[in-house]
């Protein structure tokens, strides 16, 4: 990559994922206060609570799901260390692609295991 696009993505890159970071906060924090809300108003009634409890699957298990993306993105970087490889090949990018896709794959089989009890 040259000097001139690096210096350009750069400031790019960091102005846009703290931009990220912060909308994905702010809907957050907003989703929890209107919520919040609705529940001290007595808004709350069946129907809505089967609207606010949409990922509970995702969240019951959201623990096993990061856990075997950096497991198996970590074995990636562990054999990366041992294939060689040239620093222009794009091995390393697809190994390490590979691996993480795999975790999810394994997260997906596990799910639906558990939905189909």
């Amino acid at each position: 990559m040259s000097h001139a696009l690096r210096d350009v993505l750069m400031p790019l890159t960091i102005i846009g994922s703290f931009g990220a970071a912060i909308y994905f906060f702010t809907k957050v924090m907003t989703d929890y206060i209107l919520k919040k809300r609705m529940i001290d108003k007595g808004f709350v009634n069946e129907d809505t609570q089967a609207i606010f409890k949409t990922h509970t699957t995702d969240g019951k298990y959201s623990s096993l799901k990061w856990g075997l993306i950096i497991f198996f993105g970590g074995l990636s970087l562990i054999l990366m260390e041992y294939i060689p490889a040239s620093p222009d090949s794009p091995l390393p990018y697809g190994l390490f692609a590979l691996s993480v896709s795999l975790g999810f794959l394994i997260y997906y089989f596990v799910i639906r295991k558990e939905a189909n009890r």
